[in-house]
């Protein structure tokens, strides 16, 4: 049955989207052509583009430079970024109606933009003056009277000039706290008398799953289901005789990517790398002297504060009118309070009188610091670039042209002598419970690590007691382990490390735990009277590693089994929902295999025979881990009603799974699924070679639908083929054969 209201909007869609709905193909020559090319600039600037639309920008002044990134950004990515500033501005209704209305009461009561008059008081001259410079370029971009993205009509998008305040809400955006969506999808069994026995539960796995199926969660988890991974090596340990460094950020693999590819020469800049779309700073890369790149250090950068208690004194109250397309304005009620804001009064989050308190709140300066260390010469100078870094938390990894390498944390935290047993909401009544944010920690009080004894470093959202045992209390909620358990069993396999070995790591899809876990639940099904049932089935895991290889046969079997096998353990009332934080890995991991002892033995043998014969059942004849296990190419257009499979591009079997190095992430499945979440850009640069830097999107570089650089990059990103980003001059003059130029306007 098609419900009136998501039907209606599909039907004006179709009217008005025409152009998205079926895009003409463009050519890489006719999509710079469409670059405006007389600017607001001082002198001649020269953007060189290879085959995929990377830029390479050169500028006579930083401030050139800087404008001529902003209406890269602009030219490139400009829908994209028009989304992202309606999400940061909770203004979704704008474009999809009266469907997101409580979407976007929610987004206003967290603020994004809380912070930004604060942040842009305190910027430094430079900081000011360089922002504005890219502010100044994504609207040279916007505002030109060219074509509009074909997504346009269909979205409704205005042209509509940006401000840098707003690209510090979207910044803020991008630094959402990983721990809000788990947090959200807990607070609903607080009401359960045996909550405090979920709460450590949750907390001695470390992990709370997130339910995408939630609207909030949707919109947020692109940037809330952050993830990574990162290696160093030492010149030491390296086979080319310079340091190493490779990375893989982990964000929603929808297409456009979350990150665009640029290199940049300026006076004071010198550097490739990857920008988030609409922000003027490399997230990671390399310039001559360093290369680095980070992971999220799933830190807890917020508290939620009880302030039922308080007066009505304590609240100051704001009127958020939020504008409907296809409908009139409403008001909404957002309260403030020195907590925070109420988020529970927006209706998509559960509880009462719950506020949340956040550093992006807070006036902490990320734009400064990674525009500092995209210029640092050397470790030293990286590390004090983010003495003011605040959201998202970071793992910094870097490796510099000595051959030395290190990290450290990047962040801005409450100094918490711990977390509490008795669950994550605090009393605001309690001034004891608001003392930690009387007394922040940033980076140059936290744990650093420089040239560790075995060459080697790896980082993937660990908990950072696995590399230190100095950390103070950071989080709830991080990776099992599996995966930096694995890459340093690959960096070990190796006396040298080259660059092809850096670039194999980051497509092995063995998963340590997995093994181990499979071995465990085989030997209690033979152990069943008569022994295990289904043997046939069950045969491929006898001897499995743990590879979930896109044509492995065992993932098959395994999967299927949690598949069937878990939500029985949650019939018997031993967890929680079937999709909620018990289904997660980290659970899996911690207790499946300690819930089935438990169990009597008879009822362990029923639960373990039934769910092989049904995950028997259930497995189709000879299918491989990538029939069933797809990594699909789609535009975020996907998630519109009815019209929303006009935007999937393609469908491809992949290896991976939740904690591979090559993430490729899903939750428990009953056959053919989706993945939505893994590792959707790659890096690796070799300090030996200013010209050894390589870098892949899942995508493309160019937004525009139907562009021949909208989706080019998913047979590399598929086969491990990489783009080299060169930082000398001639190199890239060879290379990036396609030249625009940027002149002064005439006055």
């Amino acid at each position: 049955m098609i419900r009136p209201l998501p039907a209606l909007l599909a039907l004006v869609l179709l009217l008005c989207g025409c152009a998205a709905l079926a895009p003409r193909p463009v050519t890489v020559e006719q999509r710079l052509a469409a670059l405006p090319a007389a600017a607001p600039v001082s002198a001649p600037v020269t953007i060189r583009w290879n085959a995929q639309m990377v830029p390479w920008i050169e500028a006579e002044t930083d401030e050139d430079l800087f404008f001529a990134l902003g209406l890269v950004h602009g030219h490139l990515r400009g829908a994209q970024i028009a989304l992202l500033r309606l999400v940061s501005q909770g203004r979704l209704a704008e474009v999809a109606g009266p469907l997101a209305t409580d979407i976007d009461h929610a987004l206003r009561a967290l603020g994004f933009g809380r912070a930004a008059p604060a942040i842009l008081a305190a910027w430094p001259e430079e900081t000011r003056r360089l922002v504005q410079r890219f502010v100044d370029g994504v609207n040279h971009a916007t505002l030109a009277p060219s074509p509009r993205p074909p997504e346009a009509a269909l979205l409704g998008l205005r042209r509509e000039p940006y401000t840098a305040e707003q690209l510090l809400a979207l910044g803020r955006l991008a630094g959402t706290d990983v721990n809000w969506l788990s947090w959200f999808a807990l607070l609903p069994e607080r009401e359960r008398a045996d909550f405090r026995r979920i709460w450590a539960r949750v907390l001695e796995a470390g992990s709370g799953e997130i339910p995408l199926e939630d609207p909030l969660a949707r919109v947020l988890g692109a940037s809330a289901r952050a993830g990574s991974n990162t290696v160093a090596v030492a010149a030491r340990r390296s086979a080319t005789g310079g340091a190493l460094l490779a990375n893989d950020p982990h964000l929603g693999m929808n297409l456009p990517n979350l990150w665009l590819v640029a290199g940049m020469r300026s006076p004071s800049f010198h550097a490739v790398g990857a920008m988030v779309p609409g922000l003027p700073f490399l997230g990671f890369g390399r310039n001559p002297d360093l290369a680095w790149g980070g992971t999220n250090m799933r830190a807890a950068s917020s508290d939620l504060f009880d302030v039922s208690r308080l007066p009505p004194e304590a609240f100051r109250i704001e009127e958020a009118r939020l504008r409907q397309r296809f409908w009139f304005p409403v008001t909404r009620r957002v309260r403030l309070s020195e907590h925070g804001p109420v988020v529970t009064d927006a209706p998509v989050v559960p509880g009462r009188d719950l506020a949340l308190r956040w550093i992006g709140h807070t006036p902490t300066d990320e734009i400064t610091a990674l525009l500092a260390g995209a210029r640092a010469r050397d470790g030293a100078q990286f590390e004090a670039a983010f003495a003011n870094f605040g959201v998202s938390a970071q793992n910094m990894v870097w490796a510099d042209r000595a051959g030395n390498i290190g990290r450290f944390m990047a962040a801005t935290l409450p100094d918490r002598p711990g977390f509490r047993a008795a669950g994550p909401v605090l009393d605001a009544a309690n001034p004891d419970h608001s003392a930690p944010w009387r007394r922040l920690r940033d980076g140059r009080s936290l744990p650093r690590l420089v040239n560790p004894p075995a060459g080697v470093l790896a980082s993937a959202n660990e908990n950072p007691r696995e590399w230190t045992q100095e950390a103070p209390p950071v989080g709830y909620f991080f990776s099992d382990g599996d995966r930096v358990q694995r890459l340093m069993e690959l960096l070990a396999a190796r006396p040298l490390i080259g660059v092809e070995d850096l670039m194999t790591l980051q497509r092995d899809t063995r998963a340590p735990r997995a093994e181990a876990l499979a071995a465990g639940l085989l030997a209690r099904l033979d152990a069943l009277p008569g022994g295990a049932p289904e043997p046939g089935f069950l045969a491929p895991l006898r001897g499995w590693n743990g590879d979930y290889a896109a044509e492995a046969r065992a993932p098959v079997v395994f999967e299927l089994l949690l598949g069937r096998l878990v939500p029985a353990l949650v019939a018997e009332g031993r967890s929680l929902a079937a999709r909620g934080p018990e289904t997660g890995w980290n659970f899996l991991t911690t207790f499946l295999l300690r819930d089935l002892d438990s169990l009597p033995p008879d009822r362990r043998a029923a639960l373990l025979a039934g769910a092989a014969r049904e995950a028997a059942a259930l497995a189709p004849p000879d299918a491989v881990w990538g029939d069933l296990h797809r990594l699909r190419a789609a535009h975020w257009l996907v998630n519109l009603p009815l019209v929303g499979g006009r935007f999937v591009f393609g469908d491809f079997p992949v290896g991976g799974s939740r904690e591979t190095p090559m993430k490729t992430s899903h939750g428990l499945i009953a056959g053919r699924h989706t993945v939505t979440f893994g590792a959707m850009a790659r890096h690796v640069s070799d300090l030996s070679d200013p010209d050894a830097n390589w870098f892949v999107l899942w995508g493309g570089q160019d937004g525009w639908l139907g562009s021949a650089a909208f989706a080019d990059q998913v047979p590399m990103w598929r086969e491990g083929r990489m783009i080299r980003l060169p930082l000398r001059p001639g190199t890239v003059a060879a290379e990036f054969p396609h030249l625009t130029r940027l002149m002064p306007a005439r006055r």
